[in-house]
């Protein structure tokens, strides 16, 4: 049977079959719920869970209000290394920050983010899979076609994961999925954090979600070779799990503060490697 649960509107963030987003009316100053028909959203099935494309958890987002997007933009320069665990993880924390420089209308930082798109995909060996993706968004970057480079983020993503499957590289394609998680889980906490509210707070409960992302950290972690970096993104995510099931009545400022401080630590275990 389907599951009723509440939204968690950051990239690639699972959803459930059946659910609710509470939206603030800053017109009038109150707050409303705004219903979510699964059969509308376009996304992909996993596990009898759907999983919205990026570009439609942005609009999500946009139901937030006006945020600064400016202030959440980080920059996208990628870390010299070489290994592919770390570089799949950079990747997804990359087109995430795409979809935040969208959001931020920022030509400059998505024409940046296109760039290490392209850079992060020869380090890959994804480079032709993704170089007509990411040349097309510089190109609407220069139009500032914003509907159109959020498509091209979309397409860019589904593309990496798609090629990865392909060349047998799963645990790959999970890590480009999850550093864009972590990363959208970053932006969700701060954006929330600094105009809290029950109602924001709400969008960050999804204990299934997570509990699907450790299902695939524990696969990763039951083989021979174990990577420090998955060790540490596994345990960041029980904790966050923890968090999320004991906020099933509601979601304090405390806990939306500490999901955040561990997304961001284990942006910076990412980019620092």
């Amino acid at each position: 049977m389907p599951m009723t649960m509440r939204p968690f509107p950051v990239l690639l963030g699972l959803a459930a079959l059946c659910l609710a987003l509470p939206a603030t009316t800053q017109a009038q100053g109150t707050t409303g719920v705004t219903t979510f028909d699964p059969a509308k959203f376009p996304g992909y099935v996993v596990d009898e869970v759907v999983v919205p494309v990026p570009s439609e958890i942005f609009s999500v987002l946009d139901k937030l209000g006006e945020p600064n997007w400016h202030q959440e933009l980080r920059g996208a320069k990628m870390p010299e290394m070489t290994d592919r665990v770390s570089l799949s993880f950079v990747f997804g924390t990359v087109v995430a920050e795409g979809f935040v420089a969208v959001q931020a209308r920022d030509r400059k930082a998505v024409e940046d983010i296109g760039r290490e798109v392209i850079d992060l995909s020869q380090s890959l060996s994804i480079k032709k899979a993704v170089l007509n993706h990411a040349q097309a968004i510089l190109d609407a970057a220069d139009k500032n076609q914003w509907a159109d480079i959020r498509k091209q983020f979309d397409s860019t993503q589904k593309t990496v994961r798609e090629t990865m499957d392909k060349q047998k590289d799963t645990e790959l394609s999970q890590c480009v999925s999850l550093g864009g998680w972590l990363r959208g889980t970053a932006t969700v906490t701060s954006i929330v954090g600094k105009n809290y509210s029950a109602d924001r707070a709400e969008l960050l409960y999804q204990p299934d979600l997570v509990k699907h992302f450790r299902s695939q950290t524990g696969k990763m972690l039951s083989g021979k070779k174990k990577h420090p970096l998955i060790k540490a993104v596994d345990a960041g995510l029980k904790e966050i799990q923890e968090i999320m099931e004991k906020s099933s009545e509601g979601f304090k400022v405390e806990s939306v503060t500490r999901i955040g401080v561990i997304s961001n630590d284990l942006l910076k275990q990412i980019t620092n490697r």
